[in-house]
């Protein structure tokens, strides 16, 4: 029976699912024993202390959060060790850690597609996950031409309120209105939510607010509920697992990384807006967006404002960049692939759901939208981890 030493949070939505994934494995494969020292332990016994409990307790593989400093301890016990990224990535040991570039890359189209002018990402200081999502954010902003507005603090969780809030806040005021606003996880994003209502700064209609993890008591605690970029960290737990259970039996013998992946948004109340000054043109967009997946026609659209067609789609193609048409395929095309990621269904009855009459067409349609099949699609995601 393999001994499995955690040292990881429990407190975090991400941990939790982290957790299940791993435990799912273990029970598939095992059985294992898992054993979480206290947080206690650390503050009385030091690094030194951990390992000389790991040793006793004869444990055979570690999944950790751990600072670079002491990572000889961790090599002296000569097992596996999975550590879970924070400031940096290990260059010894496998990491458990992100697609963060490609995260940051997500939420700057989401915000671009909703023709977002000004863009702001607010990061937590000296961690590898904030700095590579505000990368992957800033570039994609910079390649729109859009205004990029950067602002990071400290974890401040159990502050009493004080000058790295006191800056926040006046960032926050400073930042030119409406913003696309990309917080580094869903904590930060609560944190800008709550100075939000502080400040009477109105989401969404002033700051559109998206942040990281889904975690969903974080994300309705805040008023309006925070949109946030889902994660495959499930299956990042499951593929831990594996790993440990590899290098257990030395089929694994060099360190490597598990990429955890963003997978799909799930939309609240809190990006509900998008950047559109024409409100006739405001008034078609969110009537598109809740019919989608009905055969919605140019005259149903002309009812909804005093615009002729011809007018109507000139000024769509003004304001969205894009023709009705295509803004239409577009969400039908974002929602399969949702269904893809997270249902098992056939594709001809996730195509009828998504709104598509003709279902022979959607592999093509797809491929030209996201690049590549929707099979194609399925494999990518599932194929992100052990070799």
């Amino acid at each position: 029976m393999k001994k499995i030493l955690l040292l990881i949070d429990y407190s975090s939505e991400f941990s939790r699912r982290l957790l299940k994934g791993l435990i799912q494995y273990s029970k598939e494969h095992g059985p294992w024993i898992f054993y979480r020292l206290p947080s206690y332990y650390k503050t009385l016994y030091g690094k030194e202390g951990i390992v000389e409990w790991a040793k006793e307790w004869e444990a055979d593989a570690i999944v950790a959060r751990w600072d670079h400093e002491g990572t000889d301890l961790l090599k002296s016990l000569n097992i596996p060790v999975v550590l879970q990224n924070y400031k940096d990535r290990s260059a010894y040991f496998s990491n458990l850690t992100g697609d963060y570039v490609g995260t940051g890359e997500m939420a700057a189209r989401f915000f671009i597609k909703r023709r977002y002018r000004n863009f702001a990402f607010y990061g937590n200081k000296g961690v590898v996950w904030s700095r590579e999502r505000a990368e992957g954010f800033r570039k994609e902003v910079e390649k729109a031409v859009g205004n990029y507005y950067y602002f990071e603090s400290e974890n401040l969780d159990g502050e009493e309120w004080g000058t790295s809030h006191m800056q926040l806040d006046e960032w926050l005021l400073s930042l030119p209105k409406p913003v696309g606003l990309f917080a580094c996880d869903d904590n930060f994003a609560l944190r800008v939510s709550q100075i939000c209502t502080i400040n009477n700064i109105k989401i969404p209609e002033e700051i559109s607010l998206l942040g990281v993890d889904n975690d969903e008591l974080i994300c309705h605690l805040s008023d309006p509920p925070i949109s946030s970029i889902v994660t495959d960290v499930e299956k990042g737990g499951y593929e831990t697992g594996r790993l440990i259970d590899r290098m257990i039996k030395g089929e694994v013998k060099e360190p490597f990384n598990i990429i955890i992946r963003p997978t799909r948004f799930e939309l609240r109340k809190s990006t509900e807006k998008y950047d559109i000054s024409n409100e006739y043109i405001s008034r078609v967009v969110n009537f598109i967006e809740d019919n989608f997946i009905t055969d919605i026609n140019i005259e149903e659209l002309t009812e909804l404002v005093p615009l002729s067609r011809r007018n109507l789609e000139v000024k769509f193609k003004e304001e969205m960049g894009t023709t009705i048409y295509q803004f239409i395929l577009s969400c039908r095309i974002d929602y399969f692939a949702h269904l893809l990621l997270t249902t098992d269904r056939t594709l001809y009855d996730m195509a009828l759901e998504s709104g598509f009459n003709d279902c022979k067409n959607i592999s093509r349609i797809f491929k030209k939208y996201r690049g590549c099949t929707p099979v194609e699609f399925q494999k990518k995601r599932s194929n992100n981890f052990i070799p």
